[in-house]
């Protein structure tokens, strides 16, 4: 890998690493330090490496920079030698001595602590995933401000606000104890859901796809797999739900970067390994005794990964959105259900079910308007595929619709 791509490379995988580790030893209240100087590390990298080229080990190198500079900056203050080296009780402020420790266990460790830390309830969800996409995922400033539709001093002002509200409530960085580890769970998986789905179906960047985001998603879920105390069943069914929808990444697109619907997709661009994947997790999450939406959404995904237009998969699909409208009811949810119902019961019940709605600021309930009334009233058809266009709010969408709406 050439120089220009690997050091934005090494930012994404290692900057995260490094504010982790050091966010966790320096404690919330100084984010931003941990930040500058995993942001100065990838700065000497790109000097040094532009002159003297890359060095044997670049991660290794990364790392004993990061040291360094941490070590270098609690020399030249005080008040951490007060404040933090006492806190992690070093008799002397012997730097030289001074555990950074950069293990692979330590840092996922404190990737995990760190995204229970920023998924506080004190923080809009907004900003949990703000921080989240910044402080574990190592995206840039820029690149949050696309994902919001937002301008760079929003995000800015957003990301300082939260870290303020995590600095003035003292949130530490650790697992929560056994009493309170299931409640902020679920507000960890709230977070890691809605990355995902941000990325999958992306309004706020005009692109409906954002691999990158639903990739960091799954990262971050699996991390909470891999350790003991985060292990549950909700969480294996919510990383269940993400393979089965992540096996179809490649056919959800054409080359001119146009959405493809479920029914025309290409079965043989699923990837198969991950569909496979799915099956072993949503396995896992049947041992436990909750069941949770995240459980009901897998098996929705799950039966959609099997092409075949048949009464039983869309028997199975309606009964398990009754369920999971009884557990957690959404607009949204409600509307997909209505087309498992035409496949079932026929079209003219699913018209009344999803008029019932009356999602009229919702383009999606315009489309499926349009596709339920398909060939049962043309007219009626192209009136809501027209209300739909005017909706939409990705490029993508608009072209879609707008080629339904010249068949007619």
């Amino acid at each position: 890998m050439e120089q220009q791509e690997l050091i934005p490379h090494l930012f994404r995988t290692e900057f995260r690493k490094i504010t982790a580790v050091l966010c966790k030893l320096f404690g919330i209240e100084h984010i931003e330090i941990a930040e500058d100087i995993a942001s100065e590390t990838f700065l000497s990298a790109l000097q040094s490496w532009t002159y003297k080229g890359l060095p044997e080990n670049p991660t290794a190198w990364l790392y004993a920079v990061a040291k360094n500079k941490a070590r270098n900056y609690i020399t030249r203050h005080k008040f951490f030698i007060e404040k933090i080296v006492s806190h992690l009780k070093y008799s002397t402020p012997a730097t030289d001595d001074m555990e950074i420790d950069l293990s692979e266990k330590n840092i996922a460790d404190s990737q995990l602590q760190m995204l229970f830390a920023i998924c506080h309830p004190a923080i809009s969800t907004e900003a949990q995933i703000g921080l989240s996409l910044r402080i574990l995922c190592g995206f840039g400033i820029d690149e949050i401000a696309n994902a919001f539709l937002a301008n760079k001093e929003t995000i800015n002002k957003r990301l300082y606000r939260a870290r303020e509200k995590l600095r003035i409530e003292k949130v530490p960085i650790e697992f929560p104890g056994d009493a309170e580890i299931n409640r902020r769970l679920e507000t960890v998986l709230t977070t890691l859901y809605l990355l995902f789905n941000e990325g999958y179906y992306s309004e706020s960047q005009d692109s409906v796809m954002r691999n990158d985001l639903c990739l960091e998603a799954m990262r971050l879920t699996y991390l909470l797999i891999e350790n003991e105390q985060t292990n549950q069943p909700s969480v294996n069914a919510l990383f269940s739900l993400m393979c089965f929808h992540a096996s179809r990444f490649k056919a959800r697109k054409n080359e001119n970067g146009e959405i493809i619907l479920y029914q025309d997709q290409d079965e043989s661009l699923w990837d198969h390994e991950l569909i496979s994947k799915g099956g072993y997790f949503l396995h896992q999450a049947s041992q436990g005794n909750k069941l949770s939406k995240y459980h009901i959404e897998a098996s929705i995904a799950y039966w959609h990964t099997i092409k075949a237009d048949t009464k039983e998969k869309w028997d199975n699909i309606l009964q398990l959105f009754n369920q999971l409208l009884q557990i957690e009811y959404s607009p949204i949810a409600a509307l997909n259900r209505t087309y498992a119902l035409s496949k079932v019961y026929g079209k003219a019940v699913a018209i009344t079910e999803a008029e019932k709605l009356n999602l009229t600021g919702n383009h999606f309930y315009f489309t499926l308007l349009g596709e339920l009334y398909k060939n049962i009233d043309n007219t009626k058809a192209k009136m809501n595929f027209e209300k739909a266009i005017l909706l939409a709010k990705t490029q993508t969408d608009i072209q879609t619709i707008q080629k339904k709406i010249e068949q007619f």
